[in-house]
């Protein structure tokens, strides 16, 4: 199977997950789009940049698995639930090395919600320990989410987003990688729902073109 029809099939995978977390609008093609223009200004050779996509397409495909039906509930989740929840990039992890993935794809889907400072999950990994592209994962997956609608929570801006991202950079985030994002321009992907009345489909992916707590936001 060609990349492309591996990115196809991926992109249908996709929808399904988005589908089933409730956003309104495209968010892992738009996280794939994102990440790839953060990458290819670190200068990932081709089959990372190609890692990195299949990944961002799949990241949520644990909580998919899963099928909670908390995934969507008004409120914030139980204790039990968030636990339960934090599972979901291990389940994914598993979910991809039964389809067939490459080692690469099941470890970011694992470290997607590891953080700069060591507090993120499920390994508790820090700053450079974390792999480069779960890093700009990181950012990217957390951007998508804020600037979209789901039934629990409505977009923030794209002001607002990227001001979260610049407070939380050197906790959450990965500073370069901020500091990368900030200067991203040209990109329908970074306008903000709650802000611009963006079409309904996203384009198909274009290889070409304990301090106080944050939001909970459950990508």
């Amino acid at each position: 199977m060609t990349e492309l029809e591996t990115d196809t099939e991926l992109i249908e995978v996709s929808r399904s997950i988005d589908k089933f977390e409730g956003y309104e609008n495209p968010h892992a093609v738009r996280v794939a789009v994102l990440a790839d223009a953060v990458a290819k200004h670190f200068n990932l050779a081709p089959q990372d940049l190609q890692m990195l996509r299949q990944s961002a397409l799949v990241h949520d495909i644990g909580e998919l698995v899963m099928n909670r039906s908390y995934i969507n509930k008004q409120g914030v989740l139980s204790n039990e639930e968030r636990i339960d929840l934090n599972r979901h990039p291990v389940i994914g992890e598993q979910e991809t090395a039964k389809r067939g993935m490459s080692r690469a794809v099941q470890l970011l889907v694992r470290w997607h919600h590891e953080w700069w400072n060591g507090t993120g999950y499920p390994d508790g990994l820090e700053r450079r320990q974390i792999p480069l592209a779960a890093r700009i994962l990181r950012v990217c997956d957390t951007y998508s989410a804020m600037t979209d609608a789901r039934p629990f929570s409505v977009p923030i801006s794209a002001e607002e987003a990227k001001r979260y991202l610049t407070e939380w950079a050197g906790i959450e985030f990965d500073p370069q990688i901020v500091k990368v994002f900030l200067a991203l321009e040209n990109l329908d992907e970074l306008k903000s729902y709650a802000d611009f009345p963006v079409e309904a489909e996203v384009a198909e992916f274009d290889e070409s073109s304990e301090e106080d707590e944050p939001p909970i936001i459950t990508e």
